[in-house]
């Protein structure tokens, strides 16, 4: 039985909806000074990693509603949001970003609600699809949510909504080699990623020689560039494969640093918290 498209779709818009509403609780225990705690991107502070959110999903509103004022847009859209040394000063600074990354997403969730699933928007490179938009989203909010919680020594429970970051980087892994202009594997690979609740999520061939296995957790952090593949509970087998995890991203635009390798790899801890324009818009670096 075909599972309805809609359906599917509606599901996909609660997952983000949810993977909002978690960072935003975080947020809300934040004090003033705390927005400006450095993160793990060099002259990012917590402020500047949602207001990064909020100018990606203005922009992504402007390419669904207004193509000419997104085509117009995506040149001047800045990777790291400006943010002046006297606004960084400002107590209000938290509450002030904050309130802007809560519009941008509820106006950006307001036009996917109205849109079919396979609806087709522009982008930096290709168009893609409302569903493809949405993931995205969830991918971006989680990646740049985990540098807010990296930075005032939190950690969050993996989700099962990791699957869509994990499908994601699945999928664009032909991408992750040709923007770094290499040619990309031409046969499929076996990936095998085990979900917090212990299902493993699978793509490709059963039987191909070239295999990722690993946690969904540390998959999406090295998806996403925030941790380096010596650290990852991720293997591969295969040349192809090991090539892969050198490259992997699962967002647009360029590659971003390097992370660097924090020591043997580790088992990770989950825990609740306690009491990119070409090379902009897509970047979760």
């Amino acid at each position: 039985m075909t599972v309805d498209r809609r359906v599917q779709y509606e599901a996909l818009l609660t997952d983000l909806c949810t993977e909002a509403a978690d960072l935003d609780a975080l947020l809300g225990e934040l004090a003033p000074e705390q927005w400006r705690i450095d993160t793990q991107s060099r002259g990012w502070t917590i402020a500047h990693q949602i207001s990064h959110l909020e100018a990606t999903e203005q922009l992504m509103h402007a390419a669904i509603t207004d193509e000419p004022l997104f085509r117009q847009r995506v040149p001047t859209t800045r990777i790291k949001p400006e943010i002046s040394h006297r606004e960084l000063d400002d107590p209000q600074l938290g509450c002030i970003r904050w309130a802007r990354w809560r519009r941008s997403r509820r106006a950006l969730l307001d036009e996917f609600r109205n849109a079919a699933p396979d609806d087709r928007m522009p982008w930096v490179g290709p168009s893609m699809s409302m569903t493809s938009a949405a993931t995205a989203r969830i991918m971006e909010i989680w990646a740049h949510g985990e540098d807010i919680y990296a930075a005032v020594g939190a950690r969050r429970a993996a989700t099962p909504r990791l699957r869509h970051i994990a499908h994601l980087s699945v999928a664009a892994r032909d991408f992750s080699f040709i923007n770094r202009r290499l040619a990309p594997p031409t046969e499929p690979f076996r990936v095998e990623i085990t979900g917090p609740d212990g299902v493993v999520w699978t793509w490709g061939p059963q039987d191909a020689p070239q295999r990722v296995t690993g946690s969904a957790y540390d998959f999406a952090l090295l998806a996403t560039r925030r941790l380096h593949r010596s650290d990852a509970d991720v293997a591969a087998t295969g040349r192809d494969a090991v090539r892969w995890l050198k490259t992997i991203q699962a967002f647009a635009g360029a590659p971003g640093p390097r992370r660097r390798p924090e020591g043997a790899a580790r088992h990770r801890t989950e825990l609740s918290p306690g009491a990119s324009s070409t090379d902009a818009v897509g970047n979760t670096s």
